[in-house]
């Protein structure tokens, strides 16, 4: 059963759908919107696709659908995501800094931290002014019944990953150590389909073997529904939740063996692949000129705090490994394609990912709740051309509720200075650390810079001034809007 969301969001969803009027005048107006298929790829990094980025072919894994795409869309070389795949989706699922939702750290099995019925997403604008929606894929930003995607404005979820691809080696490890299979069994993930009138159910184990096929399964699944709502009257929201390149590296028979690089390159191929099949299908439909296709990577790869088995990813230049505040873990290929409205071009204004919940409801007339923080930004001018800057130069990195870092134009400001922990190899990223310093942040100038080996804080101290007025601008929004307390793994106060 759908969860019943609080009366200011009935409230906000039925005046933004009576907004667009009634019978024919809905059902004309519908019509001219744009369809949205929005694709993820799951801890993809800047070194490991081609065209404007620094992998495919000249690192022995070549990407020629995404190059394709990218020379039909505008390329964002400058894209910033949060610091993980919960806090990234669900800063892109809302529009806010992920920590003011309660997700400012990865889900894993056992924690609390969840979407909230409260939250208004990304789907649920969509539907507010007429669009069927659908999901197919990882979602990863809660397993509670209230967190479902079809109780978070999806009216249809298939091939459902509701955590992560982690989950796949729990079996193993779990039976090798003789937990009974009743605790195995509940742990172990599961793959989930469902819709928003009948709830959701289980429909197998997500398996190291099913590894080899969920990426096909997600799809075929993504086709079949764009087939199924381009023939309907109103327009449609398809989110595509991709699980390459996240470890297990385990890509379909047909993939495995075909880049020099390993699995992970195989996996790179499939994404490819895969892509490139979503973008057919859309073709197939007729419905091209009409659709808008954004493709993001969440997150930065893991080339050095994955399991050694499964390592293979590249961050290009940026130092860093998903899961810190440095810019490795930060900045992910992305692309928006729009054909006749977004000319094909490359840019290095900055964009984050709470931005497209603001441009996309910008686009399709929704109504921006006015009742929170939003942390995203209008970016429709800039993506259509109307204007040559992003709105956007600066934004801020937190793990849990805490500043990390601060993006202002080119430069990286830390409170903290993160380093490696000792070890072979030596850890960073999600199992880094960081240490305080004396008083004075680090300043990092990444044109000059980007792997940041200099502080600059010494001849660079005008940067402060920016940075504390935009922690300040954030405080302040805390004030109005205060944020939930942080879930922490490692500190229990």
């Amino acid at each position: 059963m759908k969860t019943v969301k609080t009366y200011f969001q009935r409230l906000f969803i039925l005046s933004a759908t009576l907004s667009i009027g009634f019978f024919g005048v809905f059902h004309t107006q519908a019509q001219k919107k744009p369809n949205v298929v929005f694709m993820v790829a799951d801890n993809v990094g800047y070194g490991d696709i081609g065209g404007a980025y620094q992998g495919g072919e000249i690192r022995g894994m070549p990407t020629p659908r995404i190059d394709k795409l990218q020379s039909e869309s505008l390329v964002l070389t400058q894209f910033i995501t949060e610091a993980g795949c919960t806090p990234s989706r669900a800063g892109l699922l809302t529009g806010r800094y992920a920590h003011r939702a309660g997700l400012g750290s990865i889900v894993v099995v056992g924690t609390p931290n969840t979407l909230k019925d409260d939250e208004i997403t990304m789907a649920e604008l969509f539907k507010s002014v007429g669009y069927n929606t659908a999901i197919t894929g990882k979602w990863h930003v809660g397993q509670e019944e209230q967190s479902r995607p079809t109780n978070q404005g999806f009216d249809e979820y298939r091939v459902g990953v509701l955590n992560s691809s982690d989950g796949a080696y729990y079996r193993g490890h779990m039976e090798r150590i003789g937990l009974p299979e009743k605790l195995v069994a509940r742990t172990a993930p599961k793959i989930w389909e469902g819709d928003s009138k009948n709830g959701m159910k289980v429909v197998r184990e997500y398996t190291v073997d099913y590894r080899q096929q969920v990426e096909g399964d997600i799809t075929k699944a993504s086709i079949d529904l764009i087939d199924k709502l381009s023939k309907k009257k109103e327009p449609f929201f398809l989110y595509v939740g991709f699980t390459h390149t996240h470890y297990p590296n385990r890509a379909a028979p047909e993939f495995t063996g075909r880049s020099p690089v390993g699995p992970y390159g195989d996996m790179i191929m499939e994404l490819d692949h895969r892509t490139g099949e979503i973008l057919d299908a859309i073709k197939a439909a007729g419905i091209e000129d009409n659709t808008i296709v954004v493709w993001v990577s969440d997150d930065g790869a893991s080339p050095h705090t994955g399991p050694v088995q499964d390592i293979g990813g590249f961050n290009g230049m940026w130092v860093s490994d998903l899961g810190d505040g440095r810019e490795g873990a930060l900045r992910t290929p992305a692309m928006i394609k729009w054909p006749g409205k977004i000319q094909p071009r490359r840019s290095n204004g900055m964009v984050s990912i709470h931005d497209f919940y603001t441009t996309l409801g910008s686009i399709i007339g929704a109504k921006i709740p006015g009742d929170r923080a939003i942390d995203g930004v209008d970016q429709t001018g800039f993506f259509t051309g109307k204007q040559q800057k992003s709105n956007r130069e600066s934004v801020i990195t937190f793990l849990g509720n805490e500043i990390v870092a601060v993006r202002w134009k080119h430069f990286r400001i830390y409170p903290k200075q993160f380093i490696e922990t000792e070890g072979s190899p030596a850890m960073t990223g999600i199992f880094g650390t960081r240490t305080e310093t004396n008083l004075y942040p680090i300043v990092v100038n990444l044109f000059k810079d980007p792997r940041e080996q200099a502080n600059l804080t010494a001849d660079h101290a005008f940067v402060i001034g920016p940075y504390l007025q935009i922690v300040a601008a954030y405080k302040k929004s805390v004030a109005q809007y205060p944020v939930p307390k942080p879930f922490s793994m490692t500190k229990f106060d």
